[in-house]
């Protein structure tokens, strides 16, 4: 796959779709741009989608150094500024959406729009820290196969987990997990878990924005969202049922309508 030199990282870049404006989707922590390729067929016709590999995950350099959130932020603006494009509607799950909020602070000027899916503009709680520590160690020394089956709660729903037609797609997105290098994924988590609060800086945020939860998500729950619909103007915040972190995984359908309205509310009712 293609790999562009941005912010001193080799990282991979994927484009697809041919539609008029430009849609950055930026995914989350221990996956790849893959998880996005349920938006992407259901986008495409809409938006020239690109996707980046973060530094460290998927295909792109594990570097040594530029996990923090606000580097990832300088990467994605690196990406935007080397496409053709004047402004770009930006996407991000999870880790993804911490670092387009840190994006449309630094550089508002460079976005149409924001979508956060499953985030948080909050800090890791202290009293988590020390499993995702234990984890991330376990992880660098014995591998992520050992260790994904661990995170399935903080994923998924109980239904997914539980419900035996979903074993196929738990495995599939679980080796978009242990595809990771282990050394650059853990990298990663330091750089998520290791993260400031930016709540009390997101009521300058002057986009349209869609801030999409998750009635069962343990990883980002949805009072994290309701936080940032309080403090973001005018913002849309969409509840998806039935359904865990993973929003992508458990009810494409469901994230695809509520991007098609939000997009273009007109291709929503067709």
């Amino acid at each position: 796959m293609p790999r562009r030199t941005l912010n001193d990282a080799q990282l991979n870049v994927v484009a697809s779709g041919s539609g008029p404006d430009t849609l950055v989707l930026l995914h989350g922590l221990l996956f790849s741009h893959r998880m996005f390729d349920a938006q992407v067929e259901a986008l495409k016709s809409r938006f020239r989608c690109v996707r980046m590999d973060f530094r460290g995950q998927g295909d792109s350099e594990v570097t040594d150094t530029g996990y923090d959130l606000d580097t990832l932020a300088d990467d994605v603006i690196a990406l935007i500024e080397s496409i053709e494009a004047h402004r770009v509607h930006l996407l991000g799950f999870s880790m993804g959406g911490m670092v387009a909020q840190r994006v449309a602070l630094k550089r508002p000027e460079l976005l149409d729009s924001l979508v956060l899916m499953n985030t948080s503009a909050e800090p890791e709680k202290w009293s988590k820290r020390p499993r995702f520590a234990l984890l991330n160690l376990a992880a660098r020394l014995l591998g992520l196969a050992r260790v994904a089956p661990r995170i399935l709660p903080l994923l998924f729903s109980d239904r997914f987990i539980d419900d035996p037609a979903c074993a196929s797609e738990r495995e599939r997105w679980l080796a978009m997990v242990t595809a990771n290098d282990r050394i650059g994924a853990t990298r990663a988590v330091r750089g998520v878990v290791s993260r400031k609060s930016i709540l009390d800086r997101i009521d300058q945020i002057r986009l349209p924005t869609l801030i999409l939860t998750a009635d069962h998500d343990r990883a980002t729950s949805p009072q994290k969202a309701d936080n940032m619909h309080a403090r973001i103007p005018d913002s849309t915040l969409v509840t998806i049922g039935d359904a865990g972190h993973m929003t992508p995984a458990e009810k494409p359908a469901e994230v695809n309508r509520a991007l098609l309205d939000f997009y273009d509310p007109s291709a929503a009712t067709d």
